[in-house]
């Protein structure tokens, strides 16, 4: 793998679409189903240490987004052929085939609602689609 043919902006980049999505997904969209479904309160959430939130979030981002890059560049003449199109298509399945999924695996076994198991698998599916198109747009 040539490090050099990774966009490390794009990766930010990429990074970074978590925290957009989050802010309406978790927010005004299913914000209040999404708390009653892990059993939260407003006041359970304002009581989490933001700093330390966001920060090590944008750490766990940024290694999803480097290695959906990885994936997309491993091969040198593979980044020729990845188009924002294909990118999103990549990174949709890797939110649903990969990440969604577990999250369905864990969720029956914590005994989890269907609704968590959707807002969360979901957020992923969303976040991976925007994250391969940024990768696959932005060389």
């Amino acid at each position: 793998m040539e490090m050099s043919a990774i966009n490390w902006l794009a990766v930010v980049a990429a990074s970074l679409v978590g925290f957009g999505i989050g802010f309406v997904w978790y927010g005004p969209l299913f914000g209040k189903k999404w708390m009653a479904s892990v059993g939260m309160t407003e006041e359970d959430a304002q009581n989490g240490n933001m700093g330390k939130i966001f920060g090590v979030t944008f750490i766990l981002q940024f290694i999803m987004a480097f290695c959906l890059a990885m994936f997309f560049y491993s091969d040198p003449t593979a980044a020729e052929q990845v188009t924002a199109g294909s990118g999103a298509f990549y990174g949709f399945l890797t939110g649903f085939g990969w990440v969604a999924t577990a999250i369905g695996v864990n969720a029956l076994y914590e005994q989890k609602s269907w609704s968590y198991m959707f807002i969360n698998g979901g957020f992923w599916i969303v976040v991976f689609t925007l994250m391969g198109l940024i990768l696959g747009a932005w060389k």
